[in-house]
């Protein structure tokens, strides 16, 4: 059975100006049970994970300062949304999610979170809305636990995982390998285990050839024996903050590569939605709708 992470403090409220990207939150799952591909026992309500799982992944100061809401001014600013507790017990929650996702993923073959790819979190800072790296922490928790010994990080994500290149940088066990735009944020990029960086436009042939060629001799170079898939729909042409060329029919079938390489190989994978800043929220909740409809497909 396909599970799926979420939890109500997922569409948590954001002030005036913020408010747009929380939307897709409440109606993903909405659309997921109205059309059929999802019923109320594909989700599971996350909690409070143990701290720590996250002090694996995180520093202990910027931990603190996070559940004390004391970040000094500037470290707020990069994270943009205004620091409150309600947000950060939403990080820490999210967080838990993937953790449990990861273990679905075990047991099923594929989990999902509704949330998660916070990939700009780094381990001693927060920046551009992540504030705690979910992926990452899933990967240590599974590594911690003797459960897996190599994971492969595929953040195909519009931006570069510049916090998940930071925490792994010199941990062998887990592959970082990023698929992004070149000109997009950050603009200063750290160094993933293997970047691909993308030029503006980039259609659906181009970038589907690239994914094709490289993804699965990754596998059998490196030999993961699990994947967390960071599955951002921000490589669309009509997203506000990508600057790709794809199209909903490319973002799918690059959805579908990877899903069914997954299974090819009998790998294991957890996904994260990460991204989707279109103006028309239908393209948002369309793009990553499919990524669920292809789990079920592919997987059940």
């Amino acid at each position: 059975m396909l599970k799926i992470a979420y939890h109500p403090v997922y569409k948590h409220p954001l002030p005036e100006g913020h408010r747009f990207p929380m939307i897709k939150y409440e109606l993903l799952p909405q659309q997921l049970v109205y059309e059929g591909t999802c019923n109320q026992d594909n989700f599971f309500e996350p909690t409070f994970p143990k701290d720590e799982h996250i002090l694996r992944v995180h520093s202990k100061t910027y931990y603190k300062e996070l559940q004390h809401l004391t970040l000094d001014a500037r470290a707020s600013r990069k994270i943009g949304f205004p620091l409150s507790a309600e947000l950060v017990e939403r990080e820490i929650i999210i967080a838990d999610g993937t953790i449990k996702a990861s273990e679905f993923a075990l047991q099923y073959g594929i989990a999902m979170n509704i949330a998660g790819g916070t990939h700009h979190a780094y381990s001693d800072r927060g920046e551009a809305f992540c504030l705690l790296n979910d992926q990452a922490i899933g990967a240590k928790y599974l590594l911690h636990k003797g459960l897996v010994e190599k994971v492969l990080i595929l953040d195909l994500d519009v931006h570069q995982g510049n916090g998940t290149a930071e925490i792994f940088q010199n941990d062998p066990s887990v592959f970082t390998f990023s698929i992004h735009g070149k000109g997009n944020y950050p603009f200063k990029k750290e160094e993933s285990d293997l970047d691909i960086a993308l030029e503006n436009d980039t259609d659906d042939e181009t970038y589907l050839s690239i994914l094709k060629e490289t993804l699965p001799s990754l596998i059998d170079s490196e030999k993961p024996d699990f994947i967390y898939y960071l599955c951002g729909v921000d490589v669309v042409a009509s997203d506000k903050l990508g600057k790709l060329g794809m199209t909903i029919e490319g973002c799918k079938e690059r959805d579908r590569f990877v899903l069914q390489t997954c299974k090819d190989h009998k790998l294991p994978v957890m996904c994260s939605m990460g991204g989707g800043y279109s103006p028309d929220i239908k393209i948002i909740i369309e793009a990553h709708a499919n990524t669920f409809r292809l789990a079920q497909e592919i997987f059940f």
